[in-house]
């Protein structure tokens, strides 16, 4: 029987969470209204953020960064490491809120990013990206900026977010890369369903994360894992509208980082496009995804339940049309149950050159419109266990 305990990793990380969540009576406070910050939404408090973060980089006592109720209109901003203070909490009562001009924020990669930071926490707040007004641009097909992920950290460690809203991001809404011992909780994420490339949680590059408790509601991968992500823990998800929980796209390089050790619990899949995928494009590649567990999944209406697709091109559109290098094995899929819209509710596309091995079905239970759906299999090799529906094609 599967060891279904959380791995040692996450239980540190969440125990150094909640240390840092009591030891906040002894932080040195900074106020952001005291550096020139107004909460009227119309005055950019950019520089006020910035001179509040400087001061609290600089200070060798813990501190917080506080933000008031209100509405707070900022422009792109960088957070930079290399800090004397052990801990920065940002604790947000207020609103963030981007420039109505979307292509102020729209040349930048990031809206608000944190580089090189250790001990970072971001707790409550709203982030409004105000994504809409590029979307209108993308979808009249102008020339139109590529847009900006809301909140970034690259190559940071120690960093929770905690009770945070996400809305209307132009791009990703939340990007972990590079990072190490990551906590993610209670996070909600809302953008339009049919807007793409407004991935809610992206991680890559990154091992010894945790993401617990969040519902996300955008147009594209509620969660997307990336190559070099290890060691990461997603539970209790609510995802739709989405494209469901993604490992991948990958084998977009020929040298690329494997993805291992990933763990997926207690997921809601409402009305999605996909619910638990892999997906790589058909080129040659170093990477792999090996040791994945999914688990106790519910599917309601969801497009393609289970998929596994190596020959991964979205738009039909400048594809490959060569033979995926990324090697799968060790894939669990148990508990997962619910409804298909389409009546192939399980596809294992795989390579050829490199068959997806190890794979296990247990305990699965799908149907579609009341009655049964189908299995679809190719390059692939593993087994059934227990009650499997659709009728297993391994």
């Amino acid at each position: 029987m599967m060891n279904l305990t959380r791995p040692s990793h996450s239980i540190l990380l969440i125990l150094f969470f909640m240390l840092a969540i009591n030891s906040t009576s002894a932080l040195t406070k900074y106020n952001v209204l005291n550096f020139g910050a107004k909460p009227n939404g119309k005055t950019d408090s950019t520089k006020a953020f910035l001179m509040a973060w400087k001061a609290a980089c600089a200070s060798a006592d813990s501190t917080i960064i506080y933000v008031p109720k209100g509405r707070y209109l900022l422009g792109s901003m960088a957070f930079q490491g290399g800090c004397k203070s052990p801990q920065i909490i940002f604790r947000i009562d207020g609103t963030l809120v981007a420039p109505q001009d979307y292509r102020v924020l729209g040349k930048s990669t990031d809206w608000l990013s944190f580089e090189g930071v250790n001990g970072v926490s971001i707790l409550g707040g709203a982030l409004d990206a105000k994504g809409p007004s590029l979307w209108a641009c993308k979808a009249s097909h102008s020339n139109c900026p590529s847009g900006a992920t809301t909140l970034s950290f690259t190559n940071s460690k120690n960093i929770r977010i905690r009770s945070l809203l996400s809305l209307n991001s132009q791009m990703f809404h939340i990007v972990i890369n590079g990072c190490e011992n990551v906590n993610v909780q209670g996070v909600r994420i809302i953008a339009a369903g049919n807007i793409p490339n407004t991935d809610g949680i992206h991680v890559q590059l990154s091992k010894n994360v945790n993401i617990i408790k969040c519902s996300i509601k955008t147009g594209d991968d509620c969660i997307s894992i990336g190559p070099g992500t290890k060691n990461l823990w997603i539970e209790q998800i609510t995802c739709g509208p989405g494209h469901g929980i993604s490992i991948g796209s990958l084998a977009k390089d020929l040298k690329e980082e494997g993805v291992q050790n990933v763990t997926v619990r207690n997921t809601i899949f409402l009305g999605t496009q996909n619910g638990l995928r892999i997906k790589s494009w058909a080129r040659p590649s170093t990477g792999f995804v090996q040791g994945v567990r999914f688990m106790d999944s519910l599917m309601r209406n969801v497009q393609n339940p289970i998929v596994i697709d190596q020959n991964y091109c979205p738009h039909i559109l400048n594809c490959p049309n060569q033979v995926s290098g990324i090697k799968i094995k060790d894939i669990i899929y148990e508990g997962i149950r619910g409804t298909s819209s389409t009546e192939v509710a399980i596809k294992f596309d795989c390579s050829p050159k490199n068959p997806c091995t190890g794979i296990r079905l247990q305990n699965v239970n799908l149907s579609y419109l009341n009655k049964s759906a189908q299995s679809s299999c190719s390059n692939v090799r593993g087994k059934a266990l227990n009650l499997v529906r659709p009728e297993s094609c391994l």
